[in-house]
């Protein structure tokens, strides 16, 4: 990703808010083992970057996964698929 292009997510951003940004973002969260399974939910009020230190995940690259989601599906387009 280009540092020219705007951003969408930050380390201080709640994950509830980031989950708000594309209906793709649950889905990244749960491959980094985030909140997908019943017993490692996470605080929707718990920041992205809390998040990641708890879990031993880059904060860097889970925000990089983030914006490339938002690449390939530009919002208003959700149905386009990744490959």
């Amino acid at each position: 990703m280009s540092d020219t292009q705007e951003k969408h997510f930050f380390p201080e951003m709640a994950v509830a808010e980031a989950m708000a940004v594309h209906p793709r973002v649950p889905e990244v969260f749960a491959a980094f083992h985030l909140g997908g399974c019943a017993h490692c939910g996470i605080s929707q009020f718990e920041t992205i970057e809390q998040v990641c230190m708890a879990y031993g995940v880059d904060v860097q690259v889970l925000l990089e996964v983030l914006e490339g989601v938002l690449e390939k599906n530009p919002i208003g387009d959700e149905t386009t698929t990744t490959a």
